[in-house]
């Protein structure tokens, strides 16, 4: 079993916490964007569906390279969260989860709007009509039943947030310590000789995370979707 140095525990660490927090802080919009596209009828859904998947298509460079506009230390968000509220984002690691979280974030909302979908409304109408006001039907009959995409799209948007690299590396670096997840650290490690053998290391621990990732949803999902079975 290869033994793994400081510095890729390290990279491991910080993954982990990028990954974590990309995907918390951006499971509430989430539910939001893929409630107003599954539900919504309003002006512009085109565009907003299109804007919510435009990451899955861009190169990550020009995803890193727009929030570094938007969100370095004199872009047009990135100031005012720097002088008012003192928050930097650019060059740290919760930069590196606002990437991750972008770049995961149309996998989130796909997996939940495809699951919300495939609700059967006429049970919400049957709470409604049993005097349940929207938010109880939200919280107790629709959320249930959408549980299983809930979890898949966690758990896909966590895989894609620590295997980010493109938008990463362009907004925030690669920072030993800070910054450099598994995939920033395992390519620092290519740029230098006789690092193919850490290298290694770190891409069969990328592979093992992202498989565990996969198996862990695929197991969860059948588990729900069998008690909402025997639920119903």
């Amino acid at each position: 079993m290869p033994s793994f140095t400081p510095l890729e525990i390290e990279a491991l660490r910080l993954s982990l916490r990028v990954g974590v927090w990309s995907v918390a802080v951006s499971l509430p919009f989430g539910l939001a964007i893929a409630f107003l596209l599954a539900r919504g009828r309003f002006p512009g859904k085109i565009l907003l569906d299109g804007l919510v998947h435009l990451p899955l298509v861009l190169p990550p460079v020009v995803v890193g390279f727009a929030l570094l506009v938007l969100f370095g230390r004199h872009g047009a968000l990135g100031a005012p969260l720097h002088d008012w509220l003192g928050i930097t984002l650019a060059f740290t690691w919760k930069g590196a989860a606002l990437a991750s979280a972008v770049m995961g974030f149309p996998l989130m909302v796909r997996a939940m709007r495809l699951s919300l979908e495939l609700v059967d409304r006429r049970l919400e109408q049957a709470a409604r009509t049993l005097g349940a006001g929207r938010l109880r039907v939200f919280a107790t009959v629709t959320l249930p039943l959408m549980a299983p995409g809930i979890l898949s799209g966690i758990i896909l948007a966590f895989a894609r947030s620590i295997s980010e690299f493109g938008a990463t590396i362009t907004f925030v670096s690669n920072i030993p310590g800070e910054t450099s997840t598994l995939p920033l650290a395992l390519f620092a490690l290519l740029q230098v000789p006789g690092g193919e053998a850490p290298a290694w290391h770190l891409a069969i621990l990328s592979v093992a995370l992202a498989m565990a990732a996969l198996i862990v949803s695929e197991l969860l999902a059948r588990r729900l979707a069998r008690r909402i079975a025997g639920a119903a």
